[in-house]
């Protein structure tokens, strides 16, 4: 009889752990902040990035933190970070909707130069898409002022300098003239990475 006791007594927590993890996500918030994150990555042929405890147990740790003034202030965590609120019509702001707003600054992003705009961000555009990243956890808090925060961890992070956040589609094939062509190139691809 004991052990059951110790048994249930560890399920619970396991469960507890879970919920507090995620207090305020549902399973589609959840899935919509991968899904957006993803959507971006494909579109520079990045892998997608998976859900990861760790990190949205961080950013929902750092989120509660910011529940009585919803500043925008970075954690200064060990993990990239990408912040976002909503005051006012917008105060009921979506992880996805999140997730659009940092992808939009993709119209601000140069790859050549490997910089913004001038007077732009886009960091938070290169955080979504960087390459090396795997990982993200996400959160949201509905601060006193009725506002919402939210808040997502990458691992590992991105935004080096001199790095540049993806490779180019046309870096992972070679192009060929064809002798018996004439003006029509051959493309042989290394793997499937050729549109």
């Amino acid at each position: 009889m004991a052990f059951n006791i110790k048994l249930l007594l560890a399920i619970c927590s396991v469960a507890l752990f879970f919920t507090l993890v995620s207090a305020d996500l549902s399973k589609e918030d959840i899935d919509g902040f991968v899904e957006e994150h993803n959507k971006a990555r494909a579109q520079v042929g990045n892998r997608p990035l998976k859900w990861n405890a760790t990190l949205a147990k961080y950013a929902q740790d750092y989120a509660d933190k910011r529940v009585d003034d919803c500043a925008m202030e970075h954690s200064m965590g060990p993990y990239g970070e990408n912040l976002a609120s909503g005051e006012g019509i917008t105060a009921d702001l979506s992880g996805t909707d999140a997730v659009n707003m940092w992808v939009a600054e993709k119209a601000f992003y140069n790859y050549d130069s490997n910089t913004c705009a001038d007077g732009k961000v886009c960091g938070h555009y290169t955080q979504v898409i960087w390459r090396n990243t795997t990982r993200v956890g996400c959160a949201k808090v509905r601060c006193n002022s009725g506002g919402t925060f939210i808040g997502c961890n990458f691992d590992p992070p991105g935004n080096y300098v001199g790095q540049k956040p993806y490779k180019p589609y046309n870096s992972y094939a070679k192009i060929l003239p064809c002798a018996r062509c004439m003006d029509v190139p051959i493309i042989f691809t290394i793997g499937n990475n050729v549109e």
